[in-house]
Protein backbone atom coordinates (compact mmCIF):
# COMPACT_ATOMS: atom_id res chain seq x y z
CA UNK A 1 0.00 0.00 0.00
CA UNK A 2 1.66 3.29 -1.01
CA UNK A 3 0.86 6.75 0.57
CA UNK A 4 1.90 10.51 0.26
CA UNK A 5 2.34 11.88 3.47
CA UNK A 6 1.42 15.68 4.09
CA UNK A 7 4.14 17.68 5.21
CA UNK A 8 1.70 18.65 8.25
CA UNK A 9 1.78 14.97 9.33
CA UNK A 10 5.60 14.64 8.67
CA UNK A 11 5.68 17.49 10.82
CA UNK A 12 3.18 16.48 13.39
CA UNK A 13 4.69 12.53 13.28
CA UNK A 14 8.13 14.13 14.06
CA UNK A 15 7.61 16.07 17.51
CA UNK A 16 3.91 14.76 18.64
CA UNK A 17 2.85 11.43 20.12
CA UNK A 18 -0.42 10.89 18.60
CA UNK A 19 -1.58 9.47 15.04
CA UNK A 20 0.97 10.87 12.71
CA UNK A 21 3.98 9.02 14.97
CA UNK A 22 1.83 5.74 14.52
CA UNK A 23 1.88 5.91 10.72
CA UNK A 24 6.11 6.88 11.04
CA UNK A 25 6.15 3.81 12.72
CA UNK A 26 4.60 2.05 9.94
CA UNK A 27 6.71 3.41 7.32
CA UNK A 28 9.59 2.02 9.70
CA UNK A 29 8.22 -1.36 9.81
CA UNK A 30 7.45 -1.57 6.18
CA UNK A 31 3.80 -2.06 6.83
CA UNK A 32 3.27 0.86 4.54
CA UNK A 33 5.37 2.41 1.65
CA UNK A 34 5.70 6.19 1.90
CA UNK A 35 6.11 7.93 -0.95
CA UNK A 36 7.28 11.86 -1.06
CA UNK A 37 8.76 14.53 -3.93
CA UNK A 38 10.98 16.44 -4.11
CA UNK A 39 9.01 19.60 -3.51
CA UNK A 40 7.62 17.93 -0.28
CA UNK A 41 10.45 17.37 1.18
CA UNK A 42 12.15 20.34 0.48
CA UNK A 43 8.40 22.20 2.23
CA UNK A 44 9.46 19.72 5.14
CA UNK A 45 13.26 20.86 5.55
CA UNK A 46 11.58 24.41 5.70
CA UNK A 47 9.25 23.91 8.08
CA UNK A 48 12.09 22.21 10.18
CA UNK A 49 14.24 25.60 10.35
CA UNK A 50 11.25 27.54 11.70
CA UNK A 51 12.09 29.32 15.15
CA UNK A 52 9.11 27.36 16.86
CA UNK A 53 10.07 23.87 15.35
CA UNK A 54 14.43 24.61 15.86
CA UNK A 55 13.45 24.96 19.75
CA UNK A 56 11.52 21.48 19.63
CA UNK A 57 13.99 20.29 17.86
CA UNK A 58 16.32 21.47 20.38
CA UNK A 59 14.10 20.40 23.00
CA UNK A 60 14.24 16.74 21.68
CA UNK A 61 18.06 16.72 20.99
CA UNK A 62 17.12 16.27 17.28
CA UNK A 63 19.14 16.99 14.30
CA UNK A 64 17.08 18.37 11.34
CA UNK A 65 18.92 16.84 9.10
CA UNK A 66 18.88 13.43 10.72
CA UNK A 67 14.98 14.10 10.93
CA UNK A 68 15.14 14.36 7.25
CA UNK A 69 16.97 12.03 6.34
CA UNK A 70 15.10 9.00 8.52
CA UNK A 71 11.76 10.06 6.59
CA UNK A 72 13.46 10.28 3.16
CA UNK A 73 15.10 6.65 3.56
CA UNK A 74 11.80 5.29 4.37
CA UNK A 75 9.91 6.29 1.54
CA UNK A 76 9.68 6.52 -2.70
CA UNK A 77 11.01 9.63 -4.09
CA UNK A 78 9.11 10.40 -7.74
CA UNK A 79 9.50 13.22 -9.71
CA UNK A 80 5.81 13.95 -10.62
CA UNK A 81 5.78 14.26 -14.47
CA UNK A 82 2.36 16.61 -14.99
CA UNK A 83 1.81 19.81 -12.90
CA UNK A 84 -1.70 19.85 -11.54
CA UNK A 85 -3.85 22.81 -10.85
CA UNK A 86 -7.00 21.01 -8.63
CA UNK A 87 -6.55 22.38 -5.20
CA UNK A 88 -8.44 25.79 -5.99
CA UNK A 89 -8.18 27.41 -2.55
CA UNK A 90 -4.73 26.98 -2.03
CA UNK A 91 -2.30 25.97 -5.04
CA UNK A 92 0.64 24.86 -2.91
CA UNK A 93 -1.40 21.64 -1.93
CA UNK A 94 -1.00 20.86 -5.85
CA UNK A 95 2.30 18.79 -5.09
CA UNK A 96 0.68 16.63 -2.94
CA UNK A 97 -1.94 15.39 -5.20
CA UNK A 98 0.55 15.44 -8.39
CA UNK A 99 2.69 12.88 -6.10
CA UNK A 100 0.55 10.94 -5.39
CA UNK A 101 -0.72 10.95 -9.15
CA UNK A 102 3.31 10.22 -9.80
CA UNK A 103 3.44 7.60 -7.20
CA UNK A 104 0.12 5.79 -8.36
CA UNK A 105 -0.54 5.99 -4.55
CA UNK A 106 -3.25 4.41 -2.58
CA UNK A 107 -4.05 6.99 -0.04
CA UNK A 108 -3.13 11.08 0.64
CA UNK A 109 -2.66 10.81 4.27
CA UNK A 110 -3.51 14.69 5.40
CA UNK A 111 -4.57 17.19 8.11
CA UNK A 112 -5.01 19.71 5.57
CA UNK A 113 -8.73 20.77 5.32
CA UNK A 114 -8.55 22.01 1.80
CA UNK A 115 -7.09 18.41 0.64
CA UNK A 116 -9.38 16.47 2.93
CA UNK A 117 -12.27 18.23 1.53
CA UNK A 118 -11.93 16.55 -1.84
CA UNK A 119 -11.73 12.91 -0.41
CA UNK A 120 -10.81 11.45 -3.27
CA UNK A 121 -8.55 12.28 -6.50
CA UNK A 122 -9.06 10.17 -9.04
CA UNK A 123 -8.80 6.71 -7.56
CA UNK A 124 -6.59 8.13 -4.57
CA UNK A 125 -8.34 8.58 -0.83
CA UNK A 126 -7.54 11.76 0.78
CA UNK A 127 -7.81 10.75 4.85
CA UNK A 128 -7.00 12.12 7.99
CA UNK A 129 -4.41 10.64 10.19
CA UNK A 130 -7.00 8.53 12.46
CA UNK A 131 -9.16 7.68 9.79
CA UNK A 132 -6.52 5.73 7.93
CA UNK A 133 -5.32 4.24 11.37
CA UNK A 134 -8.80 3.23 11.68
CA UNK A 135 -8.96 1.85 8.17
CA UNK A 136 -6.09 -0.55 9.07
CA UNK A 137 -7.43 -1.25 12.07
CA UNK A 138 -4.56 0.18 14.11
Amino acid sequence: MKVVLDTNVLVSGTFWDGDSRKILGLLDEKVIVGVLSQEIIDEYRAVLIRDDIVDKIINKNLIASRVVERIISTSIIVKPKNQLFVVKDDPKDNKVIECAVAAEADYIITKDRDLLRMKKFESITIITPEEFLKRLGK
